[in-house]
């Protein structure tokens, strides 16, 4: 990914939220193709059936951030990680519109690619996944993040360092501690399901 330059966007998020209305006009084409490239990544591992499309994806997560107009821009940088989480969120509440809130009963299935692959063979719930994120971010916030740019937002390994402002070893070594968390998380999830094996 290349993201757009650091400084023109940073200026436009900041004159956007002063008011500029015009700052938006010249920002929406700079980050728009990054959003669809983050959403594209994110749904080619959806499951078969699913209904929302890449399309939908980046227009809603573009959505939710113009709304957040109040936000304190930081940068380019804080704007994708917001990005990252809009996208989480929008899938997440997908699942929970298509019935999916028991686990087992048509939940969604989030295949781990080769990225996130924690077991082999282990295709974890969207909602599960979430969840154990969610129980991630409170122990250790950063690695949570990590996990979000990542899983989420398809950043790589240089990207998700710049979003956070550590080095890639620690973006490396939070990634490798975050698989292993979540996947332990997961497999006590499965085996709390009813009717699982033991």
């Amino acid at each position: 990914m290349s993201l757009p330059p650091a400084p023109e966007i940073t200026r436009l998020l900041q004159a956007w939220r002063a008011g500029d209305d015009g700052a938006l006009d010249q920002l929406t084409p700079l980050v728009y193709g990054e959003l669809h490239r983050l959403a594209h990544a994110r749904m080619r591992h959806a499951e078969p059936g699913h209904t929302l499309q890449t399309t939908a994806l980046a227009n809603e997560a573009f959505v939710r951030l113009v709304d957040a107009r109040r936000v304190d821009w930081q940068d380019r940088a804080h704007f994708f990680a917001l990005c990252a989480r809009a996208m989480r969120h929008i899938l997440v509440d997908a699942a929970r519109a298509r019935g999916s809130l028991k686990r087992g009963g048509g939940a969604a299935v989030v295949p781990f690619d080769e990225q996130l692959a924690v077991t082999p063979g282990s295709d974890p719930d969207l909602l599960a996944l979430d969840e154990a994120l969610a129980q991630l971010s409170a122990a250790d916030p950063r690695q949570g993040r990590v996990v979000e740019l990542r899983y989420f937002g398809g950043l790589s390994v240089e990207e998700t360092a710049a979003v956070l402002g550590v080095s890639p070893q620690t973006v490396m070594r939070d990634w490798k501690l975050a698989k292993l968390w979540l996947a332990r998380a997961l497999r006590h999830a499965n085996q709390a399901r009813p009717g699982a094996s033991p």
